[in-house]
């Protein structure tokens, strides 16, 4: 069985009084969760506070991106190092904004992914299509691209710490949603990619996460396919309300 995880991207929102204001909120309203793993993604100003404030809480600590070199002179980035010294468990990585704004590529998403798994933490892998790339018929297409390419040189054992979310770029922050229909069928092709590239064993152990204008009306469909396995949010995960209410799809 593979345990569900909600993950809530905050991306570039939130001063350090407000980030610890909602987690203070959130861990009350998500304390009694059992079944799904929890994970929050505060901006890199806020992680050190709000590490301390999820102490003894189920709330796991997530980063939004980080650097592949362990130091150096690099300005402005954040190391893996770092990362872990604050308490990460868990790196966002090859977010379609990172792609779009900027430069990422499937080689530097590849070498993160490598960097994170390195010093014990798990990367959420970002993979999904474009609307005209939708329109064009090749979602399929773009998605293997990100996955062969990301995921190049790990083996079965590194395989079985990532997480893949896919995020349809057209339903990031659009309010548009894939159904449930169509996230399944990349979910599912996503597994089976996973079969070939590694072993069926291997796919049916995968997290897979659908990321795209998640809210707490449309999670209970998404969760119920088969290969949906959790949710990367974004807007509805910066309310505690909304996000826990997505937390506990179950109960919906």
């Amino acid at each position: 069985m593979r345990m569900p995880l909600i993950a809530g991207n905050w991306k570039m929102n939130k001063t350090v009084g407000e980030a610890v204001q909602l987690v203070e909120e959130l861990k009350k309203l998500v304390a009694d969760v059992k079944d799904v793993e929890i994970a929050v993604a505060p901006p890199f100003t806020a992680l050190y506070p709000v590490a301390q404030a999820l102490k003894g809480s189920n709330i796991k600590l997530a980063a939004q991106d980080v650097f592949w070199e362990d130091s150096g002179a690099y300005t402005g980035e954040i190391s893996p190092v770092m990362l872990k010294d604050l308490g990460c468990q868990y790196v966002i990585v090859g977010h379609s904004e990172r792609r779009q704004y900027f430069g990422e590529t499937n080689e530097t998403v590849n070498r993160k992914v490598k960097a994170v798994l390195r010093h014990g933490m798990r990367p959420i892998m970002c993979v999904g299509e474009k609307l005209e790339e939708r329109e064009a018929g090749k979602t399929m297409e773009v998605v293997k691209d990100h996955v062969v390419g990301g995921l190049e040189g790990l083996s079965e054992e590194e395989m079985e710490r990532v997480v893949i979310a896919y995020e349809p770029v057209w339903a990031i922050g659009t309010g548009r949603t894939a159904t449930p229909q169509q996230a399944q069928e990349v979910h599912q092709f996503i597994r089976e990619l996973l079969a070939e590239m590694f072993s069926k064993e291997t796919a049916e152990r995968v997290r897979i996460q659908y990321g795209g204008s998640i809210k707490p009306e449309n999670i209970a469909g998404l969760m119920a396919q088969p290969d949906i396995d959790g949710g990367l949010v974004g807007g509805a995960s910066l309310q505690a309300e909304s996000f826990a209410k997505i937390v506990k799809f179950y109960e919906r």
